[in-house]
């Protein structure tokens, strides 16, 4: 992400989109052109450790449950 400077309201915009369940990875690639590992690098910096880890765990346990998801 370092590489990247967006504005705090995309920054603000993309975290909110991947905390949704309703949006998919694509989805976002789509309207900011980041990717999956992008996203989640800003998630690692965006927020806590702990909300952080929850999140992955509610990704990860979508993915397994679905089979389009994130």
């Amino acid at each position: 992400m370092k590489s990247q400077h967006l504005d705090p309201e995309i920054v603000s915009e993309i975290v909110e989109m991947a905390l949704s369940d309703h949006v998919s990875f694509d989805q976002i690639r789509d309207l900011h052109g980041l990717g999956p590992d992008k996203v989640q690098a800003m998630m690692r910096q965006t927020l806590k450790s702990g909300s952080y880890r929850a999140w992955r765990r509610r990704v990860r346990a979508f993915s397994e449950r679905r089979e389009i998801y994130k």
